[in-house]
């Protein structure tokens, strides 16, 4: 019966249905049932699958597991079989996984898809022996490859030609996707943990430093950032990250500059200026960043400008001028005695760390990607970064559309 209109459905008889599950693919016999104006449809379905895919749950989760650890999506459709008893093609892999990663963004944009923790509960205790409440932020962009428009027209033309050779009948091929206008393009992605990195938030996008930005504001509004006592930024000193905390109002505490980065640029000019492996030169960097970390950004700035006085030549004096110029510009940021005093941390190490896991399964020889899907992918490395893994698949199993 229909609850909505009170007409009675009609049996159209027992139908087969099969779906893939950890246990091997199922079949099962259901009645159908039949309502003019609406069709036919079987009740069972709903109970046996939320979402009525052919794929289960756990098979979907097996599969999102074993590609994050594999290098291709035929390897992990092979260590499927072997592990699982669960035979499916890698292209079928792939087309699971690409799924589950674009339903993981849809879900954290959507706010479905939380943080399990706050900022307020990230307790330390700092060095005055007062138990304080703080977050770090970070963010960063890093490349990954892209399959670009050309290559996609080549393919296309050689899957033609084979179509042709076999001279059989096939289905039409599907609307080209449009590639990308380059080999290679800069994703982003935003981290904020807590002191001991027991607690992270991780998410990746592929737009531009915009969408970056709105991806701190959201999640900084997820995690109550700015209930925190202390609320630490520490980035490499990218414009576009400083430009899209003060775009954003981002509530800092304080914005610091990753000392790496600065040390980077010190041993950048003291190879140009004295020589590749000159002790005298090697000498000069190591004091010049001890008074930056331990005197502050003032004597930092006179030392450099003495370096910069006894610099010959036109490279030297050009080189000591571009990190005049750097320093300079990140004036602001060069807080290392007031970070160190209250057992803040000076280093970006967990956000470049995040850069360099992320996209570890869409880099590869030969690999080249779609924007979307390796977004996709980076999504579910976000996921077990963010620890949300299990949170997201017990979702996925009571989640009912």
């Amino acid at each position: 019966m229909d609850k909505a209109s009170g007409r009675r459905r009609l049996s159209k008889g027992p139908e087969r249905r099969s779906a893939l599950s950890v246990n091997g693919r199922v079949s099962l016999w259901r009645k159908r049932l039949y309502l003019e104006g609406q069709g036919s449809r079987s009740p069972l379905d709903v109970l046996v699958d939320a979402a009525e895919a052919t794929v289960s749950v756990g098979v979907r989760d097996l599969c999102c597991r074993l590609n994050g650890n594999g290098k291709s999506f035929d390897r992990a459709a092979e260590n499927l079989e072997k592990a699982g008893q669960v035979k499916m093609s890698g292209e079928k892999l792939r087309e699971v996984v690409e799924a589950e990663g674009k339903r993981a963004l849809a879900l954290a944009k959507s706010g479905e898809l939380g943080p399990d923790w706050m900022a307020k509960d990230c307790k330390v205790v700092n060095p005055q022996g007062r138990e304080v409440s703080r977050v770090y932020l970070g963010a960063d962009g890093f490349m990954a490859p892209l399959v670009t428009d050309v290559e996609k027209r080549k393919r296309r033309k050689k899957v033609k030609e084979k179509r042709q050779k076999r001279g059989r009948k096939a289905r039409p091929l599907a609307t080209a996707k449009k590639g990308a206008d380059g080999p290679w393009k800069e994703f982003k992605a935003v981290v904020f943990y807590d002191q001991s990195m027991e607690h992270r938030l991780v998410s990746v996008t592929k737009g531009k430093c915009q969408e970056a930005g709105k991806l701190m504001q959201r999640d900084a509004g997820r995690l109550g950032f700015s209930a925190a006592d202390e609320r630490v930024g520490n980035i490499d000193g990218g414009p576009w990250i400083m430009g899209q905390i003060e775009v954003r109002r981002m509530p800092m505490t304080a914005t610091g500059l990753d000392f790496f980065h600065l040390s980077q640029n010190v041993h950048q000019s003291r190879r140009v200026i004295f020589g590749e492996e000159d002790e005298a030169g090697k000498q000069r960097a190591g004091e010049l960043l001890h008074t930056v970390k331990h005197e502050g950004y003032q004597p930092f700035w006179e030392e450099l400008l003495e370096l910069r006085k006894q610099s010959r030549g036109q490279a030297r004096r050009k080189e000591a001028d571009r990190l005049l110029y750097y320093v300079a510009e990140r004036k602001e940021m060069i807080l290392y005695p007031e970070f160190l005093a209250k057992g803040w941390q000076i280093g970006s190490g967990p956000t470049e760390s995040q850069c360099r896991v992320l996209p570890d399964r869409v880099k590869g020889a030969g690999m080249r990607w779609d924007g979307d899907n390796a977004e996709a992918v980076m999504a579910l490395e976000a996921l077990r970064q963010s620890n949300q893994w299990d949170g997201y698949w017990r979702m996925a199993l009571y989640q009912r559309n």
